[in-house]
C-alpha cells in the first residue's frame, strides 16, 4: 500500500488534530463526541492506529470498511479495532457529517502492568480480521455510553493514584457488556449463523468425500474459514455458542464420523484408514479415536462383529 494512501496515528493527540479536536485531557485515554468530528476528508482513506479504538456511531453518512465487510451505520453499531489493525473509510470527497456517538480511545500503554493488558488481547470481537459489528437496543447503547462517560469524567477530574484503576474497571465493565451482547447477537441472528453452519457442513462434506483428505492432509481452521469468508476467531466463536465445538472440534468429529463409517463398512487397517484420512502417522489417529470414542478403532470394530 502506498504510504501517501495510509494515515497513521501512532498518538491520540495526532488523532485529535488530524480531526480538528482540542488536544487531549489525557494522553493514553481520550472520550470523543463524535458530533463534534463533523468532516471528513476525501483522501484520508486507509487508517491505521496505534492504539485501541471503541467507536458506537449513528447517522454516520460514509462506508466503513474494517477486514472484509461494510458498514453502513444505519443503526446504533459499536466496533473494536485493535492497534495496528487496518480499517477504510471510502469517501469520494469532502464529506460533512451529522453522526452522533462517542470514541473512546486506549493507549496500550496505559495498561502497562495491569492485568487487562493481556486479557484486552483475547476478547475476540478484537481480534476478527473479517468482522461483524455489534447492534445494540436503545437500552444497550445507553449503558455503553454512560460507561464512556464515567471514564471521561474520571480523567477530566484531578489525576491521582486511584485514576487509572478506576478507569481500567469502567474499561473492563464495557469490555464484559460487548462480550454479553455479542454473545445475544450471535444467537438472535440465526438465518445468517445457520448459513454459515450449513455451508461449514457443505465444505466439509466436499473435502472428506473427494480425495482430498489422502492428498492434503486434514482441513486445517484457516483453510475452513477462508473457505467461508470469516475469521478463524470469529468462526470458532460462533461455533462455540451454537453447537459447543470449536472449529477444530467440529473438524476433528467429522473425522471420527468417517473414520467410524470406513471401521464398519471396509476391510482396510487402521493404518490404511488414517492415511486415507489425512494423518501422517496411524498413532495420531488412534490417538484422537480414543480421546473421542474412548475406546480404540480396533475395539471399535470388533463390537460390530
Amino acid at each position: 500500500m502506498p504510504e501517501s494512501n495510509l494515515n497513521r496515528f501512532k498518538t491520540i493527540s495526532e488523532f485529535h488534530q488530524f480531526r480538528g479536536l482540542p488536544k487531549p485531557e489525557h494522553p493514553l485515554v481520550s472520550v470523543i463526541n463524535l458530533a463534534d468530528v463533523n468532516r471528513l476528508k476525501a483522501g484520508e482513506t486507509n487508517i491505521l492506529l496505534d492504539f485501541y479504538s471503541i467507536a458506537l456511531k449513528r447517522n454516520f453518512n460514509a462506508k466503513i470498511k474494517y477486514g472484509q465487510q461494510e458498514y453502513d451505520f444505519d443503526e446504533g453499531i459499536m466496533f473494536f479495532i485493535s492497534p495496528k489493525q487496518l480499517f477504510r473509510i471510502e469517501v469520494e470527497e469532502d464529506s460533512f457529517l451529522n453522526q452522533s456517538g462517542w470514541m473512546l480511545l486506549i493507549h496500550p500503554d496505559f495498561l502497562w502492568n495491569t492485568t487487562l493488558a493481556k486479557k484486552i488481547k483475547q476478547y475476540e470481537y478484537f481480534s476478527y480480521a473479517v468482522n461483524e459489528a455489534l447492534y445494540l437496543s436503545d437500552k444497550e447503547e445507553t449503558t455503553i455510553a454512560d460507561i464512556m462517560h464515567n471514564i471521561e469524567r474520571e480523567y477530566h477530574s484531578n489525576i491521582d493514584q486511584f485514576s487509572q484503576d478506576v478507569i481500567i474497571a469502567q474499561l473492563e465493565l464495557l469490555l464484559t457488556y460487548a462480550e454479553r451482547y455479542y454473545h445475544r447477537q450471535f444467537l438472535t441472528r440465526k438465518i445468517t449463523n445457520h448459513s454459515i453452519l450449513n455451508n461449514l457442513e457443505n465444505i466439509l462434506d466436499v473435502y472428506f468425500n473427494n480425495d482430498s483428505l489422502p492428498k492434503k492432509g486434514i482441513p486445517t481452521v484457516q483453510y475452513v474459514a477462508d473457505a467461508l469468508n470469516v475469521s478463524p476467531n470469529y468462526l470458532s466463536g460462533l461455533l462455540k455458542i451454537l453447537t459447543g465445538q470449536s472449529t477444530q472440534q467440529h473438524i476433528h468429529s467429522k473425522l471420527i464420523e468417517k473414520a467410524k463409517e470406513k471401521l464398519t463398512v471396509t476391510e482396510l487397517s487402521v493404518s490404511e484408514i488414517a492415511y486415507e484420512l489425512g494423518f501422517e502417522h496411524p498413532q495420531s489417529f488412534s490417538k484422537l479415536f480414543k480421546s473421542k470414542t474412548n475406546v480404540s478403532p480396533l475395539e471399535f470394530r470388533q463390537s460390530f462383529n
